[in-house]
């Protein structure tokens, strides 16, 4: 019984990327590397560390016993603090099964082994990309691409240096402009960013923002129709959080409730704002619905001058200057290229590409069958069209918000037609939710809710400044016990889930996939490893993927390109390290500051930071961090200038 492997998968409880070593037993997990035993019987131990303050320094063993007719696995107990829930019950001893889930802290960790055992198809997901011209989600992209086409000369030979000569880059005969800001991206991070420093005194002809489109909110309202939020669905976010106003007054709950009020809708009027002064606790947290949060963008966008701000092109490299600012070479359609300098630049390039699961990537390739396999971020109405008018299977991978809205998609178009099941497939069981201190999300039929009071923790309480002040380590270990974005804790959606289980056109089923084929009736088939059941199949007319984005760094060809370029540092998630105020620090150039935003910062100071709230925060105190480093034109909003500009943005006047 020597060299004895287990097949171990989990997902990251602050990201859920997926990990899924296979490790030889004996097995020790805990908090402390030291704690941990080097041996037992002369073995030696895998040690596999989990850094979370819900499990202890050593807290589970798994190793292998033989009784009189076989050998087995057991998992053991170290005496730990919160214990191991084996299939969601506590176990000091346990004999383990094929297929059983442990629950380490915040990890639910699936085991898998047996000489029979088929190891599934690696889960680290794959990427769709967006097309870097477009802007449009693209499945024909090779996930790896180059920073600079075969055949170009652009950008130029002196962008190898560390820091390029602006003779050299004049000399190139093509068109260099110069401002004091640049906000590389012009998505929503850009925008906040923009706004503030209008807000702050900076004139729109001291700016250029430059990204693909004009509209600040487009790549994100494309990503919300197509994981089917319409406008008139409502987001998840709070009703202060307002990308439009830095003030959160009056907030999206009060503009609603006076805009129904006007209309005569009374009822409805009084119940938004019944929601904001009783939620959560007798009430359910308002969010604002979309439509209302781009209109509200887009009175922004008139009244800062965006329109004059705004710069179409794809930023091809950032190098520093040799006196002491940032050059930015970039197209402006193909064959058309310039470059920008300028001496404060903010990167805010959003998630680079979408999660795809590689098993659905492969059935795409061999079938060439992009209508039955398709990502919830991408267009997809067809599903629907299909399920109104002819029924249908629909098969889920993954349990976040999205796929808590695609059920609502589905439960809506059976209004049109009752022969439409869903089967949602998950990796394994969700006994309970991450838990921190007293506090622990909830989990209803292994939905895990994201509490109202996360983002607004991280905004302004306890939370944020325990992170800001945390190492690295430490960051990771909170983050984990936090948890990431799940889904939101709706009524509607949950009875939405108790009724399709009440009524059995909705079913949950836990396996780990195989391999997804085309059987002869164009159906989807996904082979899964099921506890206890060996081998499954289940068939499906269509198969959404709604695992999520990607924002590791290197799946951004500029990013790799600035990271490779600088030796830039990558926290333990893959992302920029950003200082507490979002600088990049190793890019300061003299006077010259970098910063960043957004999910590209995540596992930093700060933890939604793919939130409204989170690209509100990170632009507050970066703006600060120009008004310390006394940029030109950025002034502090102190009581009486803040109230000023407040009420020219009321008034809807230009800052």
């Amino acid at each position: 019984m020597t060299n004895l492997q287990i097949q171990l998968s989990w997902e990251d409880p602050a990201t859920g990327e997926r990990r899924e070593p296979k490790l030889n037993v004996p097995i020790a997990f805990g908090r402390e590397f030291a704690k941990l035993p080097a041996e037992i019987r002369g073995q030696r131990v895998s040690r596999m560390l989990l850094n979370s303050s819900e499990v202890s320094r050593y807290h589970v063993l798994i190793d292998w016993e033989q009784d009189w007719e076989q050998n087995h696995f057991v998992v053991i107990d170290q005496n730990s603090v919160n214990g191991v829930l084996v299939n969601g019950q506590r176990q000091t001893r346990c004999q383990l099964a094929n297929g059983d889930t442990l629950q380490i802290g915040p990890y639910l960790i699936t085991v898998q082994f047996g000489i029979n055992t088929v190891i599934p198809i690696p889960n680290n997901p794959s990427t769709i990309q967006f097309n870097p011209n477009t802007n449009l989600p693209d499945p024909s992209l090779s996930p790896v691409r180059p920073v600079t086409p075969s055949g170009s000369n652009f950008p130029p030979p002196e962008f190898q240096n560390s820091k390029v000569d602006l003779q050299a880059i004049h000399a190139t005969g093509l068109s260099v402009d110069e401002c004091d800001y640049l906000a590389v991206g012009a998505g929503l991070g850009s925008f906040i960013w923009v706004d503030l420093l209008r807000i702050s005194g900076v004139k729109a002809e001291k700016i250029i923002a430059v990204g693909l489109e004009a509209e600040p909110y487009a790549r994100y309202k494309r990503l919300c129709l197509n994981s089917q939020i319409p406008l008139q669905e409502r987001l998840r976010s709070n009703s202060d959080s307002c990308p439009d106003n830095i003030w959160g007054w009056p907030s999206y709950a009060l503009r609603e409730s006076w805009h129904d009020l006007t209309k005569g809708k009374i009822n409805s009027a009084f119940k938004y704002l019944w929601q904001v002064f009783n939620e959560p606790t007798f009430a359910e947290t308002y969010t604002p619905r979309a439509g209302n949060v781009f209109d509200s963008i887009d009175r922004e966008t008139k009244r800062i001058s965006w329109n004059q701000i705004y710069r179409y092109g794809r930023v091809r490299s950032i190098r520093k200057t040799e006196d002491g600012r940032y050059c930015v070479a970039y197209s402006r359609s193909p064959g058309n290229y310039a470059f920008l300098v300028c001496r404060y630049l903010h990167l805010a390039t959003g998630y680079p590409a979408i999660q795809f699961l590689p098993d659905l990537q492969a059935y795409r390739e061999k079938y060439q069958d992009f209508k039955s396999v398709v990502n919830a971020y991408e267009d997809h109405n067809h599903v629907y069209e299909h399920l109104e008018k002819h029924g249908g299977t629909v098969l889920i991978r993954g349990r976040g918000i999205v796929a808590s809205r695609i059920l609502q998609r589905i439960y809506e178009a059976r209004k049109q037609n009752r022969n439409i099941t869903v089967l949602h497939l998950m990796r394994s069981p969700k006994p309970q939710g991450n838990k921190f201190q007293k506090s622990q999300r909830t989990v209803k039929n292994h939905y895990e809710f994201q509490p109202f009071n996360w983002p607004k923790a991280c905004w302004g309480g306890e939370l944020r400044v325990m992170l800001e002040k945390a190492t690295p380590e430490e960051r990771q270990r909170l983050l984990g016990d936090w948890g990431g974005t799940t889904t939101a804790d709706r009524g509607d959606w949950q009875k939405i889930t108790a009724q399709g289980l009440q009524e059995g056109w909705y079913q949950i089923a836990f396996g780990q996939v195989v391999s997804v084929e085309q059987d002869g009736k164009n159906h989807t088939v996904t082979h899964i490893q099921e506890k206890g059941f060996g081998e499954m199949k289940l068939t499906a007319d269509f198969i959404i993927d709604a695992t999520g984005l990607d924002a590791k760094v290197n799946a951004n060809p500029l990013l790799e390109d600035l990271v490779t370029h600088y030796n830039l540092p990558l926290n333990y998630l893959g992302r920029l390290v950003v200082a507490n105020n979002f600088e990049l620090v190793e890019m300061r150039n003299t006077k010259g500051q970098m910063y960043a935003a957004g999910a590209i910062t995540l596992g930093g100071p700060y933890a939604a930071v793919d939130s409204f709230l989170g690209l509100q925060y990170a632009t507050l105190v970066a703006v600060d961090g120009l008004y310390t480093a006394r940029a030109p034109g950025v002034g502090r909003l102190n009581t009486f200038s803040s109230l000023n500009q407040w009420i020219k943005w009321s008034l809807n006047q230009s800052p």
